[in-house]
């Protein structure tokens, strides 16, 4: 079966080309447009300029998804698209788009949840090939995935600048949140505790750059910023208090020292903080719930630390670990692509003639 994953949930076009035969999974395209430049000087998805920016590139995106791909749209078997969380005006572009694509071409549509999509990305393959043709980057790949199944029953850490969950997955299609931010999600707090550093968006990029330069420094300060919740019996996550915290520090600090003095102590001990919390919650939740695997996903596993801390602390607990790959952490269609497989093959009347959008979109 070849499926054609179409995701326009906030500021990243992207188009893929997904086969799957015999339980393999083999990557035909990948195309992504990213918009980040286009609002970096707002600090911020500004939602009206994402949406025109998704309606001018989303026809290129596909052609050269198919162009790479070396595929004809008449042949697809399936259409996936992305229907929620998101931007409300993003998701209608998207959806709008794959629909008109589905009637024409008399194929099968399934809408697929944003989140549900991040949680398949872990078993994405690996690519080996890159291009970039102006802002739009394509990637490409040929090896194949094993079997999904060993990984049941899980626990995925969705951590990204709009979402920091705790899923437990018993299955394809089976999802229960057993734990949630109640106010700014992990990737949020990354980007207002940059902003207050005076470095670019988004947030935790420059973070995590500015923090590794601790190894080249001989800081003076010796900085401590507190754990929200890290020891509360239940298993949700806060971190608007962390920024706040952040705030008034160098607020202080900055009657003493001049910013660029103290930025990178600030970035190394807010990074450690929230890497801290999301570990120690994630593991813990693991415990209670006796899963065989822990698994990362959304934009902020793409942080180093993160990666390398969660995988160290899952493995000492007998637990295997499991994280995309960097080329997956953001928004694309490959895990959009393959979410909506895995729930048509599940139960083929999941196929939508029309997609409701639901930017409050749960999982269950």
């Amino acid at each position: 079966m070849k499926i054609l994953g179409i995701e326009t949930s906030c500021d990243e076009t992207a188009a893929s080309l997904l086969e799957v035969k015999n339980n393999k999974i083999k990557i035909l395209s990948n195309v992504i447009s990213s918009q980040v430049k286009l609002h970096a000087p707002y600090g911020g998805v500004v939602p009206s300029l994402a949406a025109r920016e998704h309606v001018k590139n989303l026809p290129k995106v596909l052609k050269l998804a198919l162009k790479i791909g070396n595929y004809k749209l008449e042949n697809v078997d399936l259409v996936a698209v992305t229907r929620g969380p998101g931007l409300v005006s993003s998701l209608l572009v998207g959806t709008t788009f794959a629909q008109a694509l589905a009637w024409k071409y008399k194929k099968p549509i399934i809408g697929v949840n944003h989140l549900e999509g991040h949680i398949a990305s872990n078993w994405l393959p690996s690519q080996n090939l890159k291009l970039k043709i102006q802002n739009l980057k394509s990637q490409k790949n040929y090896s194949l995935l094993t079997t999904h199944y060993s990984l049941l029953p899980a626990l995925c850490l969705i951590v990204s600048g709009g979402h920091t969950e705790l899923i437990l997955i018993n299955d394809i299609g089976k999802y229960k949140v057993i734990g949630q931010t109640l106010d700014d999600a992990a990737g949020e707090a990354f980007d207002k505790i940059a902003r207050i550093l005076g470095l670019g968006y988004p947030g935790g990029p420059a973070i995590e750059k500015e923090a590794a330069k601790v190894l080249n420094k001989k800081l003076r300060l010796k900085i401590k910023l507190p754990r929200p919740m890290l020891k509360t019996k239940n298993l949700d996550f806060s971190f608007a208090g962390l920024k706040t915290a952040v705030l008034y520090l160098v607020r202080d600090l900055t009657k003493t020292y001049a910013l660029s003095k103290i930025r990178t102590a600030v970035a190394q001990e807010a990074q450690q903080a929230i890497v801290d919390v999301l570990v120690t919650k994630t593991v813990n939740a693991a415990r209670e719930y006796k899963t065989k695997s822990i698994m990362l996903s959304g934009g902020v596993s793409a942080n180093k630390l993160l990666r390398q801390e969660l995988k160290t602390a899952a493995e000492k607990t007998g637990l295997k670990f499991y994280r995309p790959e960097l080329e997956y952490t953001t928004d694309n269609a490959a895990m959009i692509a393959l979410a909506g497989f895995l729930n048509y093959q599940k139960n083929k009347k999941v196929t939508e003639k029309s997609i409701k959008v639901d930017a409050n979109l749960k999982l269950g």
